[in-house]
């Protein structure tokens, strides 16, 4: 499906483009055309993302780390992800938006699983979720998908599971573990995943994964074979305040910009070079004067029942 209907920036006029669906996903797939992805937790990011042309946002669980300080994806709940996938879906006219189903909202059983999944389409406009593991998803996956439900699944180095890999390390480095990860994906879309996100493995075992699968894989820190790519909005400018994954590229570095407009506000405010006259207020005469007059300056009257008040 092809990019239609752009308007000269110079213009002002504000850019149309399609909306994308997982059909658009899949033709890219065919065309041999990479599918851009990106993570956003907030309205303002999300706005940005999407007008940038991004084919599909995904409110990633990483914003327990990026946003919320944690130190993995696992605190985070169900509500706290509801109430970011709300944010983003209102700023967002042109991706799909993918949310993130968090640690312990699919684990314990289907049902509950396909329940919570159902609170992120219903309540927060989701367009489909995103779930970590294997073949043990398979189920889930076909009680989704029969429920209306575009599930994203997710192999690799899977966050959620980071005390089971006993940290975040590649996978599918040796042949079992290639070739499980190969059967998984090809489990996974039989039982009807719509994508399948590749983290955290070698380039190789990626682009095997991605010749066999009918639909799209969407790769971080996979190689360049998948696809599509996908990172999280904080690695991409410098705003996660930890050492980058040897697969993020900065394309900017919000921080130094952030910072540098903080510490001129303070500079400013200290010195009282803000606000200025031009960023003022102003009555009339007429009631500056009415102001200054003496009789406007006379203390109140007290409450002709003041007495009354009971001290404390």
């Amino acid at each position: 499906m092809s990019i239609t209907n752009f308007c000269s920036a110079s213009s002002g006029a504000h850019t149309v483009t399609p909306k994308v669906t997982f059909q658009t996903l899949q033709e890219k797939k065919q065309a041999g055309r990479p599918i851009t992805a990106l993570t956003a937790y907030d309205y303002s990011t999300a706005r940005l993302v999407d007008e940038a042309g991004m084919d599909l946002i995904l409110v990633g669980d990483s914003l327990a780390m990026v946003v919320m300080g944690y130190d993995s994806t696992l605190p985070v709940t169900t509500e706290e992800m509801l109430h970011h996938t709300r944010a983003v879906r209102r700023a967002v006219k042109h991706a799909i938006v993918v949310a993130d189903m968090p640690f312990g909202s699919y684990h314990v059983s289907v049902e509950k699983g396909v329940a919570n999944a159902v609170r992120f389409v219903k309540e927060a406009g989701a367009e489909a979720v995103k779930i970590e593991g294997g073949a043990a998803r398979c189920e889930l996956v076909e009680r989704l998908t029969e429920a209306g439900i575009p599930v994203v699944c997710h192999l690799g180095l899977t966050p959620q599971a980071v005390h089971r890999m006993g940290g975040y390390k590649v996978q599918g480095k040796t042949l079992a573990a290639a070739e499980e990860l190969t059967r998984d994906a090809r489990m996974l879309e039989a039982s009807g995943a719509a994508a399948i996100v590749l983290e955290g493995m070698p380039r190789e075992v990626a682009a095997i994964i991605t010749s066999q699968l009918h639909i799209p894989t969407i790769g971080i820190g996979a190689g360049p074979d998948c696809d599509g790519q996908i990172l999280v909005f904080h690695d991409l400018v410098n705003l996660s305040f930890s050492k980058p994954a040897k697969f993020v590229r900065q394309y900017g570095d919000a921080a130094a910009l952030f910072r540098q407009a903080i510490e001129g506000y303070v500079h400013d405010v200290e010195e009282r070079a803000f606000p200025d006259e031009s960023e003022s207020y102003h009555v009339s005469k007429e009631v500056m004067d009415a102001l200054k007059a003496p009789e406007t300056c006379e203390a109140p009257k007290a409450h002709p029942k003041a007495h009354l008040i009971r001290k404390v």
